[in-house]
């Protein structure tokens, strides 16, 4: 070999070296996003959603380990997040301190968005945002902190105000999950099978409870279809848990005398409590469809569109997450969810009523439950 020959094969040997040191260096320095969470208040809902994004953020390899476990005997979502903290390590890193929630107090609220703010711009310790339900979604938005944030298990994200449209933010930092035309299509179905004239509503009549329950989209979907509304105000934003449950379940009563079927919308209601907020309802005979999904159906709430699995959902959140990780604004990232939807049924409830489901409709059946759990 000629001493020019050394030389390059030297040169070329050593520049590879270099190279590969610097593609180590660089998968060195990558980022660990440090991620908080912020809630309103217990709900099983965010337990799933949490679970499976966890769990779809490691089969992105974003994490180690997503197995975290759903505890039985809570909604919350607070151990949840400590064991997170310890054994997801990874690319995103749980803060063991970053967990919020409300716990559905308005005081509480406001105190913890002011803390959160001031943390991210004066702390800086924080990469990322998971604002989880409507509460949140809002006071996370609201302010431009310049930093990722992804709002999780809202009903309805554009009539809320927490993002411009479906198919844009409006915000180069926000990201929501998106579902159109969800509840037109739950009213629908449930209009399909019953036919009924007058529609109970429970909600709470401010400005959330509206955005909460997507009101706008039900009275729109009622007017399309002939169907009067009879709506009752719960005052629900209360401290007393308790209190609100005995205003949610005083209002069930009422429509349950003056309505045809009932429409359950989302309430933070614990689920144990649903067998007994069901029970005027059950002995007046009527049709009830649950906003929420079919957990409320497992309570003894008749019917609900059996939304996509929650795994689904989280695969949806994490691969979001990812895509800004790996360099995409949450604006650019595409916000709308499209599930296939089936039917799920409570033939206790059903039986209950006096309604004998046809075959075209057990059919079309995704998940039936044949118990209400007992009241406590």
């Amino acid at each position: 070999m000629s001493e020019i020959s050394r030389n390059v094969r030297f040169f070329l040997l050593v520049f590879v070296a270099i190279l590969m040191a610097g593609c180590g260096h660089a998968h060195a320095e990558e980022k660990t996003w440090r991620v908080l969470y912020v809630e309103g208040g217990p709900f099983s809902n965010y337990q799933q959603t949490l679970a499976q994004t966890a769990r779809g953020l490691e089969e992105l390899g974003l994490i180690d380990n997503g197995q975290v476990a759903v505890p039985a005997d809570t909604e919350s979502t607070a151990a949840m997040w400590q064991w997170l903290a310890d054994n997801a390590d990874g690319r995103i890193k749980f803060l063991r301190d970053g967990h919020y929630s409300a716990d559905w107090d308005t005081s509480a609220r406001q105190h913890i968005k002011e803390a959160v703010i001031d943390r991210v711009r004066n702390r800086k310790d924080v990469d990322m945002i998971i604002a989880m339900g409507t509460w949140s979604g809002l006071d996370m938005s609201s302010e431009d902190l310049g930093i990722p944030v992804f709002s999780m298990s809202v009903t309805d994200a554009v009539s809320a105000g927490i993002v411009k449209s479906a198919e844009d933010s409006g915000k180069n930092n926000v990201h929501a999950q998106l579902e159109p035309g969800r509840f037109r299509r739950q009213i629908s179905m449930f209009h399909e099978i019953f036919h009924f004239k007058k529609l109970g509503v429970p909600f709470e009549d401010t400005p959330e409870g509206r955005n909460t329950a997507a009101m706008e989209e039900i009275e729109q979907t009622a007017a399309d279809l002939g169907i009067e509304l009879v709506l009752r105000s719960a005052p629900l934003d209360l401290p007393d848990a308790d209190q609100a449950f005995r205003n949610l379940k005083q209002c069930v009563e009422e429509l349950s005398k003056e309505s045809d079927a009932i429409y359950l919308t989302y309430t933070s209601t614990p689920m144990e409590k649903i067998p007994e907020l069901m029970t005027p309802i059950i002995e007046a005979g009527l049709p009830s469809f649950a906003q929420a999904g079919p957990q409320l159906v497992e309570y003894g709430v008749l019917m609900s569109l059996a939304q996509a699995s929650f795994a689904d959902i989280g695969q949806f959140e994490a691969d979001a997450m990812a895509a800004v990780i790996h360099g995409k604004k949450p604006r650019e990232v595409n916000q709308i969810f499209e599930p296939e939807l089936g039917l799920a049924i409570n033939l206790k409830t059903a039986m209950r009523i006096g309604w004998n489901p046809p075959l075209e409709i057990l059919a079309a059946v995704d998940e039936i439950y044949q118990q209400i759990p007992a009241v406590r």
